[in-house]
């Protein structure tokens, strides 16, 4: 993945707590519009939030964004070409987007693929040190497999995390290579 574009997880890592937006939340005075154009961060936290909510998004797809102004570049891989659809359509459906350049990559159809998925999830997720980081509705370390090839995308708490699941990753037979994209939480890396 680019690294000019931070992974979601790491977006979502990083980013201060806030409360769901919602365009009717906060005072409205007489005479104001409806609704006030959402702020840079605000429709940053929005698009996360909506691509958070895809429901085929899994620990096998990467999804990124750039919001620049009131356009929106997604990124990343994704293993169902619906999945690529549907970021893109909930992109721009958000108010105060007025465009959406989807340049999100479906990944090829293949079992081999499929199988060393399967395989990965488990040589990862199956260590003690790491099942914790499988536990959330979308864990946070996700495994992109392109024809044999492996990257590892998200956050993890440690330097030692991100080292054990590389080395997992290179144990699970048939991989031909792993690319680490792990991003130490707190280190912006």
């Amino acid at each position: 993945m680019r690294k000019e574009f931070p992974t979601l997880l790491a977006v979502l890592l990083f980013s201060v707590a806030v409360a769901p937006y919602s365009a009717a939340a906060g005072s409205r005075e007489a005479g104001k519009p409806q609704s006030e154009p959402l702020t840079q961060e605000k429709l940053s936290k929005e698009v996360r939030h909506q691509l958070l909510m895809l429901p085929w998004y899994s620990v096998f797809d990467n999804l990124a964004y750039k919001v620049e102004g009131d356009k929106v570049t997604l990124y990343g891989e994704v293993t169902r070409p619906v999945l690529k659809s549907d970021a893109g359509a909930a992109a721009k459906n958000i108010e105060g987007v007025a465009s959406v350049v989807n340049n999100i990559e479906v990944l090829p159809l293949s079992p081999m693929d499929d199988q060393l998925r399967r395989s990965l999830f488990r040589a990862i997720y199956g260590d003690s040190g790491l099942s914790r980081y499988g536990v959330q509705a979308v864990p946070s370390i996700h495994v992109i497999v392109k024809n044999g090839n492996v990257t590892l995308e998200g956050v993890v708490d440690n330097e030692t995390d991100k080292n054990i699941a590389n080395l997992r990753a290179y144990g699970v037979s048939s991989v031909f290579s792993v690319k680490n994209n792990l991003v130490v939480a707190g280190n912006g890396k």
